[in-house]
């Protein structure tokens, strides 16, 4: 998509951060934007911020989590512009801190609910209606570069895991989109100054609700150094669609860690060539 004027954009966790600065940027563009967040409050905030640069917009309150709620959220845009065009499965929670083995039964049904099952419900309901119309269009998810490798000594591998689905399922939409039209792309950021890590206070009642996480909280300064403001990554976003890019990157810091883990890979594969052979396959 090179043209985003009168085009309609839905973005979801779009109340804060990431979200709102990605429909910030899609707004300056022209775009129609329907702003989705299970936060009223900021939500009403947002909308009319992205009202106030003299795009049209609506808010709707949606859990990405529940796949109804996302449905209702796509048939929102609908009756509102007619048509969908840009979707942008942003919504996500921290799971930081924790090791693996203490996460709780809860935290992984609210971990996965969101950042996984948000982005298969917003696939399911958005990629039918971009396909309706047949102009074309654009799908953005959002992983993390988390999503490419798991950070050591942050005990966020949970999270990790879920950044890693989306990858896969990024992955297999683009394929089965080839030729329709449609890019796909996986938004793989770094640090961005959102509240992501205070994500625990809006955990919705029926994963066991609000609570406090000590243990998440206490990284924040970690991240402190390199982040990026939301519009920035906005726009790099922008740029990515017009320019029919895959992976979204926004960072290059974690390029020779990555590159580790990919040669740690290779050597697997070479081991293999060894090892085989010598293996008895009877």
């Amino acid at each position: 998509m090179r043209d985003f004027k009168g085009k309609t954009a839905i973005v979801t966790g779009a109340a804060s951060g990431i979200g709102l600065g990605i429909a910030k940027a899609l707004a300056h563009a022209g775009a129609n934007i329907v702003l989705a967040d299970v936060r009223a409050g900021p939500l009403e905030a947002a909308t009319k911020a992205i009202e106030a640069t003299g795009a049209r917009a609506i808010g709707v309150t949606a859990d990405v989590s529940d796949p109804d709620s996302v449905a209702a959220a796509g048939k929102a845009a609908l009756d509102a512009f007619g048509a969908l065009h840009i979707a942008v499965n942003n919504a996500g929670v921290a799971m930081h801190g924790t090791p693996v083995e203490a996460v709780t039964p809860q935290e992984w049904d609210w971990v996965i609910g969101v950042n996984v099952k948000g982005v298969i419900n917003g696939i399911r309901t958005f990629v039918p209606m971009i396909r309706a119309h047949g102009q074309g269009g654009h799908v953005v998810n959002t992983g993390s570069v988390s999503s490419l490798f798991v950070r050591e000594g942050r005990n966020q591998g949970a999270y990790a895991m879920s950044k890693y689905a989306v990858l896969a399922l990024s992955e297999a939409l683009e394929q089965e989109l080839a030729g329709s039209g449609i890019g796909v792309s996986i938004l793989c950021p770094g640090g961005v100054n959102t509240s992501i890590f205070d994500s625990a206070a809006t955990r919705p009642d029926r994963f066991g609700g609000s609570y406090s996480r000590p243990g998440q909280e206490a990284l924040k300064s970690a991240f402190a150094n390199g982040m990026l403001a939301p519009d920035v990554v906005g726009r790099r976003v922008l740029q990515a669609i017009q320019d029919d890019e895959f992976y979204i990157l926004t960072h290059t810091g974690e390029r020779e860690i990555i590159g580790a883990r990919l040669d740690r890979i290779k050597a697997a594969f070479d081991r293999a060539d060894a090892a085989m052979p010598t293996i008895d396959h009877s």
